[in-house]
């Protein structure tokens, strides 16, 4: 089926292939996403290695939040998840490109 030619020619893409998806990594970990709850009233910026680098919270959240800590919590809660969303859209994004020709399954995902 293969000589040693192939096989080696084989482990020689994997390897590049490799060598390519570390350095996307690496690059992605310097993209930043926004997440947003409440029509922008709370905004969360992470990195595309999960780093929170920032959340924002409105001045007309806060004067109105006085009297409702939980809604305040819960659209803290929800634009980190979107956040975080943004974050692995990004990443299949960036990432798909090694994976094509590779015939994966349909949904299966590497662990990027």
């Amino acid at each position: 089926m293969f000589g040693k030619a192939g096989i080696a020619g084989l482990m020689k893409q994997a390897q590049q292939m490799q060598e390519n998806m570390k350095k996307a990594q690496e690059e992605l970990a310097n993209v930043d996403v926004e997440g947003q709850a409440g029509n922008g009233l709370v905004k969360v910026t992470m990195s595309c290695a999960h780093v929170v680098r920032r959340v924002a919270i409105s001045d007309a959240l806060l004067e109105d939040a006085k009297e409702d800590k939980d809604m305040l919590e819960d659209l803290i809660a929800a634009a980190f998840n979107d956040a975080a969303r943004k974050v692995d859209e990004t990443t299949q994004q960036r990432m798909s490109g090694f994976t094509a020709g590779m015939n994966l399954p349909a949904g299966m995902k590497l662990p990027f």
